[in-house]
């Protein structure tokens, strides 16, 4: 099989012919398109590149063994970052005990109106790469989730094993430390 005459595809139709046909080597198509992708955004969660390779490697590895089992593929890089959020979360909870309910309840932030849409239209970009850097890597992971990849609620969750409606209250909760954050380093 030559795979660069398959390369004009679209992920989903790559992932139709390796599940129907299980054309395994296609897969390599997926994963030159996506490593730096997944790559760039577990280092972003880990902030460090030799792990960040491995959770890329690792991410690859799983994504390879589900594919060929998992008809219910809509959308391949929805499906792909929620697996690399996932995994990079996980090890974080595992390796550094990180478990954000705790991690929340000792973070308390005074609860300020959510005006995420209103404040944000005219932000400095360096100084919010700042402040995501200041909070828990979990709330991170759901603002990527959410304004980078454009994942809905419900992918959200699923991703992060936990409702659709927990996503939500984590997500508010996450814009509001954002904003509460920015605005007193902005004061500063």
């Amino acid at each position: 099989m030559k795979i660069f005459e398959y390369s004009h595809l679209k992920d989903e139709e790559i992932v139709a012919l390796i599940h129907l046909n299980r054309e395994s080597e296609l897969f390599r198509i997926l994963y030159d398109r996506y490593y730096l992708k997944v790559l760039d955004k577990c280092y972003s969660i880990l902030k460090n590149r030799i792990v960040a390779e491995e959770m890329a490697e690792d991410i690859f590895s799983k994504v390879f063994e589900k594919i060929s089992i998992s008809d219910n593929i809509s959308n391949f890089s929805s499906w792909l970052f929620s697996v690399t959020y996932n995994h990079c979360i996980d090890y974080l909870r595992q390796k550094k005990k990180l478990h954000y309910p705790e991690w929340n309840r000792d973070n308390e932030i005074p609860e300020i109106p959510d005006e995420s849409e209103e404040y944000f239209s005219d932000v400095d970009y360096d100084l919010l790469m700042k402040v995501l850097e200041m909070i828990h890597p979990e709330e991170k992971a759901l603002i990527m989730m959410k304004y980078q990849d454009n994942l809905s609620l419900r992918d959200i969750g699923k991703s992060l094993r936990i409702s659709e409606d927990a996503a939500k209250m984590r997500l508010k909760r996450a814009r509001t430390r954002v904003i509460y954050i920015y605005k007193n380093v902005t004061r500063s």
